[in-house]
């Protein structure tokens, strides 16, 4: 005859089991990118260089994440000359992310169309993002022809007190993000 007590864990224990998949359920990921355009000529990228972030640890993260995917593609991290760069921004909570950049002197990653100033007599360009609390962006651009080419959002409340959950987040987000990349890993 079984207890009430062993009937009871094993009920609970199929509760946790279906909550978990059920919020392993709940990131959501949307990929965009250009159909037309053959990714396999892409040898070389540079990640995102900007250090001014109000989550450092969440970018280094996602910066860690998508290094680890496109270098299993067979691209190639390389400081100068790249041939795409790499663009991210996370949000635990709503957050505006703005980036300069001055394309006569040089500095972070070049915007999506260069050819748009906010002030005529002024060079440069103002990018501004807004990430809505809990997504992640990851934005890779031909540096050739200065376009986003592709880009992943995945949306899931991320974890802003536990460490280890939120790092397991974003590599299961970045993950699922590239199984949607347009080269294969080798």
């Amino acid at each position: 005859m079984r207890s009430f007590g062993s009937s009871r864990a094993e009920f609970m224990l199929c509760l946790v089991v279906v909550f978990a998949c059920v919020g392993a359920q709940a990131q959501k990921i949307k990929v965009e990118y250009d159909k037309s355009l053959d990714f396999s000529k892409f040898k070389t990228f540079a990640l995102d260089s900007n250090q001014a972030t109000s989550k450092p640890m969440l970018r280094l993260a996602i910066l860690a994440a998508v290094q680890d995917d496109l270098t299993k593609r067979g691209l190639k991290q390389v400081n100068d000359n790249p041939d795409l760069y790499i663009q991210v921004y996370g949000a635990i909570d709503s957050d505006v992310i703005a980036n300069y950049n001055d394309p006569i002197y040089g500095s972070s990653i070049p915007p999506i169309n260069a050819n748009i100033n906010m002030w005529y007599g002024i060079p440069g360009t103002m990018t501004t993002v807004v990430v809505h609390k809990g997504e992640l962006v990851v934005d890779v651009i031909d540096a050739a022809q200065k376009k986003l080419i592709w880009r992943g959002v995945a949306k899931e409340k991320l974890s802003s007190d536990n460490r280890e959950k939120l790092l397991d987040q974003v590599n299961t987000a970045v993950e699922k993000m590239f199984k949607q990349y347009p080269v294969a890993q080798k």
